[in-house]
């Protein structure tokens, strides 16, 4: 009995305890054209509190692990000071992973790069905001006084350096 017990207790402590709720189905879009994003709080890799500041102009979000990964290969490749430089902020949805996993691998890696990133790390957060996305391309949010105006879904990043050089 006690293997059993510590078995489970490992597998639960490998795999993650992420049970999704029925609750982050029935939330409010909140990338919705018109909305304001001047609520929306969430740390960034080194664990400080961010908001999108005034006058940002282009946010861009990744809902999946490999819409990250070619947001952080698009990031890599500019000057670290590239998001400022374009009023823009990049925000990456790490909720899907387990805790154990984001503590371990995720999160050093991140704290790594040289440009920052916004983590959504709540799973109700992640509905909000992705309620409607296409969680597999760039969702691109064009703001103008803090106001969403255009939300765009791009599949590449030869989209997303378009978008910069316009």
């Amino acid at each position: 009995m006690k293997n059993i017990i510590l078995s489970l207790i490992l597998a639960f402590a490998f795999i993650g305890c992420n049970s999704k709720s029925d609750e982050s189905k029935n939330v409010e879009a909140k990338l919705v054209v018109g909305k304001s994003l001047a609520d929306f709080k969430v740390n960034d890799q080194n664990e400080k509190p961010q908001t999108i500041a005034p006058g940002t102009k282009i946010v861009f979000f990744s809902f999946s692990k490999k819409v990250g990964h070619l947001c952080n290969k698009f990031l890599e490749k500019k000057p670290a000071d590239f998001l400022a430089q374009n009023n823009a902020v990049y925000v990456a949805d790490v909720s899907p992973a387990p805790s154990l996993i984001k503590k371990l691998f995720i999160l050093p890696d991140l704290k790594d790069l040289k440009f920052p990133i916004l983590l959504i790390n709540n799973d109700r957060l992640s509905a909000e905001y992705s309620k409607n996305m296409n969680k597999e391309s760039i969702v691109v949010v064009i703001l103008d006084n803090d106001k969403i105006v255009k939300i765009e879904n791009l599949k590449d990043t030869a989209s997303l350096d378009k978008l910069f050089k316009k």
